[in-house]
């Protein structure tokens, strides 16, 4: 992952979680420990899913906003847009409160959102009778563990009692995977590049790995993702004009032992590289568009699932507002792991 608890190798390893033989790399703050802890509300930042994944792993709540909706300062690449400031919490409720407060305008920050975060505060209730949700169980093909997708599959029934219309349907995310890979290997080349000839013995070789990728990419290479990422982005825009909201499993696989550093299979297919198994998150991280990860349910083991929900451009509270349904109509994380 993203995070500087994880890359150093003196003494690094990842955190442990609630479901305490289970992991996921370590956010910037202990939040998904929020049962062990007491922490109620925490931030970090949603690079590929540092803030969905241990929401998801975790019965929590984590939302990625919109790009500049908080806006993010002090920052050494300022103009970034793939990683976010963002909210975690217990319920939805919370995670809107807090970003009530993080949400607002900054001028330091330039690609900053010129509202303020009151409307985040306001009640969440919503009639959701006729909304349209595309439903996509697997984002078009990518490989999700069953015991996930058969967590997630029947909340398309809660959906529908609440009044939504859902329709299977995915949109095209051709190059998604190529856009991701090209823009988080150039961020951290930009960020990190000069620890790395400082400190390269003392860090993680995954870490080492991806800014040397940044460090490979040509002007051609930056080009063609610059393009490639308008062309997804507009294909999403026609896609959402009909639907209000595309829901997906947030996690492709389910949490794991914590002895194992990354998943690089899922139903015996290979994995290239450290952070393949995150596509179902980080294709959305290329869009722009608010997501968050709510409680879906559990595996046959009692793990923890979750559902992904994304919205329209800078619709956060709409994202907020089903969430909330989703949350109230289920109720999934009221479940709580035991403390030792």
């Amino acid at each position: 992952m993203n995070n500087p608890p994880a890359w150093f190798t003196a003494g690094a390893r990842h955190v442990w979680r609630p479901y305490c033989q289970m992991k996921t790399a370590p956010p910037p703050l202990p939040v998904a420990r929020t049962d062990r802890v007491r922490l109620l509300l925490s931030d970090g930042r949603d690079l590929a899913a540092s803030l969905r994944i241990p929401a998801s792993f975790c019965n929590v709540v984590g939302m990625r906003p919109s790009i500049g909706r908080v806006p993010s300062y002090p920052a050494k690449i300022a103009w970034n847009t793939m990683g976010v400031p963002g909210p975690m919490g217990r319920t939805v409720q919370d995670v809107a409160l807090q970003l009530s407060v993080m949400a607002g305008f900054d001028s330091r920050a330039p690609t900053s959102i010129a509202q303020g975060g009151s409307q985040f505060a306001a009640p969440l209730t919503r009639d959701f009778k006729g909304t349209r949700i595309a439903w996509s169980i697997d984002l078009g093909g990518l490989p999700f563990e069953t015991q996930v997708t058969n967590a997630v599959a029947p909340q398309r029934k809660t959906l529908e009692s609440i009044g939504c219309i859902v329709d299977d349907a995915t949109p095209d995310f051709t190059d998604a995977d190529e856009i991701f890979k090209v823009f988080r290997a150039l961020e951290f080349e930009a960020k990190h590049g000069r620890t790395l000839d400082q400190h390269r013995a003392l860090m993680k070789d995954t870490v080492v790995w991806n800014i040397e990728e940044g460090r490979k990419l040509t002007g051609a290479q930056i080009a063609a993702a610059e393009v490639k990422r308008t062309a997804l982005y507009q294909r999403l825009h026609r896609f959402m004009e009909k639907y209000e909201f595309l829901l997906l499993p947030t996690m492709q696989v389910a949490p794991f032992d914590i002895k194992k550093p990354y998943i690089d299979e899922i139903n015996g297919i290979k994995l290239p590289t450290y952070i393949d198994w995150m596509k179902s998150c980080y294709y959305i991280t290329v869009t722009g568009y608010p997501a968050i990860s709510v409680p879906c349910g559990f595996t046959p083991k009692g793990l923890p699932v979750g559902l992904q929900i994304v919205g329209r451009h800078q619709d956060d509270f709409g994202v907020l507002q089903l969430g909330y349904a989703f949350e109230q109509a289920t109720g999934f994380g009221k479940r709580r792991v035991a403390l030792a």
